[in-house]
């Protein structure tokens, strides 16, 4: 298994994806839009994307399953899966906000071993795979020097529905906006992991996720120096709907989040 050439080769499907999805951006028509769900929106831009995906990395991996988020395959137990996402803050691009990415990770049983996220508005790629660091377009990165969380600056997301911890969580998010240097809500889980592996923000907290919201920025924030858990400091963080990924401030924001959650 070379994981190198395997991530390589994603590297190259994300960056077509991401511009069939940056060509339908320009004409995209509200009226194109889907519910799935409260809140819970999709457009043929998603399901084209994730179709364009699937079919490619078939061939790059034959053997490997799927866990996708608009179901083109079904999920089958296999020892590798490719866990997808085609387009990460279609809200965002529905409205027209340029904030959005492609994600794709491979896994390996319960580990992340590939991962890969396209920043579509900013054109850079992120990837990494498992012990082999994490780059952004093709630099090498690492995640924030800075020490504490006063000196800090964080991202979160909030949930589009299933609003029943919201209490708790605005517990958090009112201690933290209180002993950071301010808290970001960009729209993307992807984007914003990928942000904790590039320094942009010392840590990042949300709830109500999908595994491939966060398999492939978990893995390049772990790559990148990073520690990646649950909101218990579990490993449970990639199918148990919660992920606190920061760097050293780690402890610092998972004190504040169990004293609440």
């Amino acid at each position: 298994m070379n994981l190198k050439n395997i991530t390589k080769q994603v590297v190259d499907l994300s960056l077509e994806c991401g511009a069939f999805i940056k060509k339908e951006a320009e004409s995209f028509d509200y009226e194109d839009v889907e519910l799935k769900g409260k809140n819970d929106l999709v457009s043929y831009v998603d399901k084209e994307a994730e179709k364009k995906m699937v079919a490619q990395l078939k061939q790059i991996l034959p053997e490997a399953g799927f866990i996708t988020e608009e179901g083109t395959e079904k999920e089958s137990e296999t020892e590798y899966k490719w866990i997808i996402d085609p387009l990460d803050g279609t809200t965002n691009f529905i409205h027209g906000l340029p904030i959005y990415s492609t994600s794709i990770a491979l896994s390996k049983g319960k580990e992340i071993v590939s991962g890969v996220v396209y920043d579509i508005g900013r054109d850079d790629c992120f990837h990494a795979y498992k012990n082999g660091g994490a780059s952004c377009n093709d630099k090498s990165i690492q995640v924030s020097k800075l020490p504490t969380l006063g000196d800090s600056l964080l991202a979160t997301g909030f949930p589009y529905y299933d609003f029943d911890r919201m209490p708790e969580y605005q517990s958090i998010l009112n201690e933290l906006m209180q002993n950071a240097h301010g808290l970001r809500r960009l729209g993307s889980a992807a984007i914003d992991l990928v942000y904790v592996g590039l320094g942009r923000y010392e840590g990042y907290f949300e709830y109500n996720l999908n595994p491939w919201d966060i398999a492939a920025g978990a893995l390049i924030v772990e790559e990148a120096g990073g520690k990646v858990t649950d909101f218990s400091g579990g490993d449970n963080y990639l199918f148990g709907r919660e992920i606190l990924a920061a760097n050293t401030i780690h402890a610092e924001m998972l004190a504040i989040i169990k004293k609440h959650w």
